[in-house]
């Protein structure tokens, strides 16, 4: 994946401004969530790893701490092959919260993707649990045209060519089937956990001689992706950051934003208004050494649907995106449903399905 260029324009900056929209998926009542211990914390001094299991399967979700504090986001004009839409670095702080040790795989995708949950339950004759009957009225994609791995392996493998809207579409299912909300990190959550304390050009320093240490990219990735946790981790103990696949996280693009920012924020997210740009961060397997730095930022294109022949074009599917994927993050502080709706949760324009026509916000 390359850079975009694209025409830039204004996008809203909201942080936790109350306003009147329809969020991603309809609010749904959550039954009591699924019993793991360490999965309780009130305070931040009680956050611990935790495993997510996917009920019905043998899949779990590994989930890592993340502390709350304050840090510079974006890159120097000192740095290497810096771009203008990482300044200027400004200071943000972040609230604490958990954040997925690897890539979402296919393993993991298809139990809500190809309703893998649901079917093993029928198979083998197990009642639906209250959570269950919650998630299975989630929205699931349609079929897609063809294997969106391309022939590059799935189970272990990082999960690729959705667009943002599945990925999100995915957190609401796992937030159902699990009772505990998980959503995509914002672009500065992202930033700060993929930096874990560092202010290098990478999080093992400034030398790219090493990357292949910490990273799959276009030099040693023998052309497609690999599976996810078999390069060294962060000094946060979370895999890929750097390459492998890039990932989706929640705000809009715009060149300008961190321009726009004044004072210190907290939590700060673009909040998607358009389709296009929307941002992935961290680089792919195609990608060159600089596009895996930490403060990189990428935005969406239409182009990513180039092999798509459906008309119009699906909403599920980035067809030419198969340097994509995305990880999850659970907010130690659940936000109101109030909060969900004006920020969190927040996209537009509503998407609907072209084969069913009916609205999936």
């Amino acid at each position: 994946m390359s850079r975009i260029c694209c025409v830039c324009f204004r996008a809203v900056l909201l942080t936790v401004t109350a306003v009147s929209a329809a969020p991603v998926s309809a609010q749904v009542a959550r039954p009591e969530p699924l019993k793991v211990a360490d999965a309780l914390a009130t305070t931040e001094a009680e956050m611990k790893p935790y495993t997510e299991p996917l009920e019905h399967t043998t899949f779990k979700l590994e989930m890592v701490p993340i502390r709350g504090g304050r840090f510079v986001i974006g890159s120097p004009d000192s740095e290497a092959d810096r771009a203008a839409d990482e300044g200027p670095q400004h200071e943000v702080q972040i609230s604490p919260f958990w954040m997925s040790k690897f890539e979402i795989t296919w393993n993991q995708y298809e139990v809500w993707g190809d309703r893998v949950d649901s079917l093993r339950r029928a198979a083998y004759n197990k009642p639906a649990t209250p959570r269950d009957k919650v998630a299975d009225s989630v929205t699931r994609p349609t079929p897609p045209y063809t294997d969106m791995s391309f022939g590059m392996g799935r189970e272990n493998n990082p999960a690729i060519c959705m667009t943002q809207h599945s990925a999100r579409m995915y957190c609401v299912w796992l937030s159902a089937k699990t009772g505990r909300y998980y959503r995509l990190p914002t672009e500065a959550e992202w930033e700060y956990a993929c930096r874990a304390g560092t202010t290098t050009a990478y999080s093992f320093g400034d030398d790219p001689a090493t990357l292949g240490d910490y990273a799959w990219y276009e030099a040693n990735s023998d052309g497609k992706y690999q599976p996810v946790g078999k390069k060294k981790p962060n000094p946060w103990g979370l895999h890929d950051m750097h390459g492998n696949v890039a990932e989706w996280v929640l705000d809009q693009y715009a060149a300008e934003t961190y321009g726009q920012r004044k004072d210190l924020l907290l939590d700060p997210l673009v909040v998607p208004l358009t389709e296009y740009p929307r941002v992935v961060r961290g680089g792919g397997w195609d990608d060159a050494p600089n596009m895996l730095r930490s403060a990189v930022r990428e935005g969406s294109n239409l182009d990513w649907k180039q092999q798509d022949p459906q008309i119009p074009q699906s909403i599920w599917y980035f067809t030419d995106a198969l340097g994509v994927g995305f990880r999850v993050v659970r907010p130690l502080t659940e936000p109101s449903d109030e909060e969900k709706a004006a920020k969190w949760d927040r996209s537009e324009p509503p998407q609907k399905d072209p084969e069913e026509g009916v609205s999936v916000e």
